[in-house]
């Protein structure tokens, strides 16, 4: 236990290190997001984030790799992570297009299924359904592509993407420990540490933001975590996009809401969630505060249903679409209200 304890601490460290010199004028690696229409931020601020995340996972995991002699590591979504962050990176410079982007995603989602990873058991509570492994691919596929984009689109605010990783990882680690899954439960906490070195200069008001090197890598691992849970009688895949559910459920929303009024998805915006509380003058702390707290209740949320009967994981499923309604409900109000003090 000390000995995982000391590891996931020098990776941690070693996130933070890297952050701290991609933060720098003078470093190397010098690339600045520019504010645009979808900006909350209003002065250039490097990007680079995400490098100093990929690299102490890709470390973390090549030693975990070695230490298991790649007899229980799961080196398919290791090599998926790396082909992720590369095309990520390359995008962050040279600004690849969309269709080679989801070219290249498709395929490490391919990669992750090539080695077994494929979405089964309860796709909902009590629910099972006995499939082809053609429809699991496609399924599993899916469900990776969107969660890879989706957390692109949520990293928008000062520690928003960063803090998700933290608190999902790190609950998916606690589940694993329940188990008594070692592997399972180390893999995840060293994302949730190279999350948390990161965070230190991300955090409102941010140097630094982790870009998509950083933000699709993350999307990706949540998508494999939640499949090798499943696989390793942790968690069933709901399960996990539960805890996660504050990106999920704000990504989904705003984009079907948008492909219904006819807008184009791929559009930079301003109308997550998120982005409409910064902009009704919560500002991004104040924001951001309250995100994590809704993160939080998800992961004790998620804990609770662990363990509960179909009836009661129902019941709480329930809730929490009823509470997320009821926040939707009242961003809308306090909009309207504002419109209506600008009118008069």
């Amino acid at each position: 236990m000390l000995s995982v304890a000391v590891f996931v601490g020098v990776i941690g460290l070693l996130a933070a290190v890297l952050t701290r010199w991609l933060v720098h004028p003078d470093a190397p690696i010098r690339l600045l997001d520019q504010p645009n229409e979808r900006s909350l931020h209003t002065s250039p601020t490097p990007r680079t984030g995400g490098i100093a995340i990929c690299v102490s996972l890709f470390v973390a995991w090549l030693v975990l790799a070695l230490t298991t002699h790649l007899q229980f590591f799961p080196i398919n979504i290791l090599l998926g992570a790396v082909i992720i962050a590369a095309i990520a990176m390359l995008d962050d410079r040279h600004n690849l297009s969309a269709g080679l982007r989801l070219l290249v995603q498709l395929s490490a989602a391919l990669v992750m299924v090539y080695g077994g990873f494929l979405i089964q058991g309860e796709v909902m509570p009590g629910m099972e359904f006995a499939v082809s492994t053609a429809v699991m691919t496609v399924m599993t596929v899916l469900l990776t592509l969107w969660l890879i984009n989706l957390y692109n689109f949520m990293d928008g605010m000062d520690g928003f993407a960063g803090g998700m990783a933290v608190i999902g990882f790190g609950t998916l680690s606690v589940l694993g420990w329940a188990q008594g899954d070692v592997l399972f439960a180390g893999s995840a906490l060293t994302v949730c540490a190279a999350a948390a070195g990161f965070l230190w200069f991300n955090f409102p008001p941010a140097r630094i933001f982790m870009g998509d090197s950083g933000s699709t890598t993350l999307g990706f691992l949540v998508a494999a975590f939640a499949i090798w849970g499943s696989r390793r009688g942790i968690a069933p895949v709901w399960l996990s996009l539960v805890i996660f559910s504050p990106f999920v459920v704000d990504a989904t929303v705003t984009l079907l809401k948008r492909a219904f009024r006819g807008e184009p998805v791929w559009r930079a915006h301003r109308s997550h969630y998120y982005q409409r509380l910064v902009q009704l003058g919560w500002g991004h702390r104040r924001t951001v505060m309250v995100e994590y707290a809704v993160m939080l209740a998800c992961a004790g949320l998620a804990w609770q249903m662990k363990s509960a009967n179909t009836r009661t994981q129902w019941v709480m499923l329930c809730a929490l679409a009823g509470g997320y309604i009821l926040a939707a409900a009242a961003i809308h109000r306090r909009e309207r209200i504002g419109d209506a003090d600008f009118k008069t």
